[in-house]
């Protein structure tokens, strides 16, 4: 789930940094940022996205859950002169957080969702197997590290989330590894883990290293990322106005998936609004209106410049006048682990 905002030098919060906004001109297309607007950057980051709305004349609300985003955010905020507002908070919170300052009736709210390239590449964060580093992978401040889930789990548990939150084959065969591994020494870095991974489960020459998907996995685990999603789609629902638009960046199946969902269940699209049986309750009114081709994936010349990027896809909806949806089993089922079965006991 890579964030692509990585590559070539940029503007971002702060002054020139090693990020540079996915789709950018796509995603200001959809916004149409205008000057006295009200918009809501989901996830700030390097502050790509924030700054282009507000050198459109926006006001910007804008969440981060990693506090050194909020902190390198500072002189942006400054520059702005009252038209950010920079809150350390998930996005899981971001209508509790915009009510509370008195924020509502946005006219865009963008996701660009997943890791950082800064996470990726400041080795202390434990994030990338590529640099050696303690196995943390905590994107905000407190709750369990990867360390913790990798070496307090049962085998079980770990297979599961490196099954259904990293795609991984091999994940019984990883799981098995990690608790006999983890006997001897505990787990305690992105190296030892990723050098155990390549040994039990190599991969052929030519494909992505062996401990990807198992670290996406773990990442996924350690900061509840699906079921961020989940919520902070819903909480995006409840503070746009009729006519805003919602637009969703996502870097992996996984999410794309939950996005999907979202925007189809939202759009009334498989609802045959008049054949209900006797009794059936009525379908809920279409909270967003999805148009045009989707998903929107980057150009080449965007891939050629920011290689993060390739795996980008976006999509978008406007917002209708219907109210907001109540909790979604269905979607909420796509960001949890399956309930698994109790074992059965041996005849005595």
């Amino acid at each position: 789930m890579m964030s692509g905002r990585g590559g070539r030098e940029t503007l971002a919060a702060g002054g020139p940094a090693r990020h540079v906004p996915v789709l950018r001109a796509e995603i200001l297309k959809i916004a149409d940022p205008r000057e006295g607007g009200l918009y809501l950057d989901a996830t700030f980051g390097a502050g790509g996205y924030s700054r282009a709305l507000l050198e459109r004349g926006g006001t910007v609300v804008a969440l981060d859950r990693d506090p050194r985003a909020i902190a390198g955010g500072a002189p942006l905020v400054s520059e702005a002169q009252g038209r950010l507002t920079l809150i350390e908070a998930p996005f899981s919170r971001l209508a509790e957080a915009a009510a509370a300052r008195c924020f509502s009736g946005f006219d865009a709210a963008l996701f660009d969702v997943g890791v950082s390239s800064m996470q990726l590449d400041e080795a202390e964060r434990g994030f990338s197997f590529r640099l050696d580093g303690p196995l943390d992978m905590r994107m905000g401040i407190g709750g369990r590290s990867a360390a913790d889930i990798v070496n307090g789990a049962s085998e079980a548990k770990l297979a599961d989330i490196l099954y259904y939150f990293g795609e991984e084959r091999a994940s019984r065969r990883i799981a098995r590894a990690i608790v006999a591994d983890r006997a001897k020494k505990p787990f305690e870095t992105t190296g030892a883990l990723a050098a155990m991974i390549a040994r039990v489960a190599p991969g052929k020459p030519g494909e992505v290293h062996p401990a990807t998907r198992s670290f996406q996995a773990l990442r996924i685990a350690v900061n509840d990322e699906l079921g961020e999603l989940v919520a902070g789609l819903a909480g995006a629902e409840a503070v746009l106005k009729p006519g805003g638009r919602l637009a969703v960046v996502t870097f992996h199946s996984l999410e794309d998936r939950i996005a999907k969902l979202f925007f189809a269940r939202r759009a009334g699209r498989g609802q045959a609004r008049s054949r209900r049986l006797p009794g059936e309750p009525e379908a809920p009114a279409p909270t967003f209106e999805v148009t045009g081709p989707q998903p929107i994936a980057p150009s080449v010349a965007e891939v050629e410049a920011n290689p993060r990027a390739r795996s980008a896809k976006l999509r978008w909806g406007t917002r209708t006048s219907a109210p907001a949806f109540a909790s979604d089993a269905e979607l909420s089922a796509l960001a949890t682990l399956p309930a698994r079965a109790p074992a059965r006991r041996g005849k005595a």
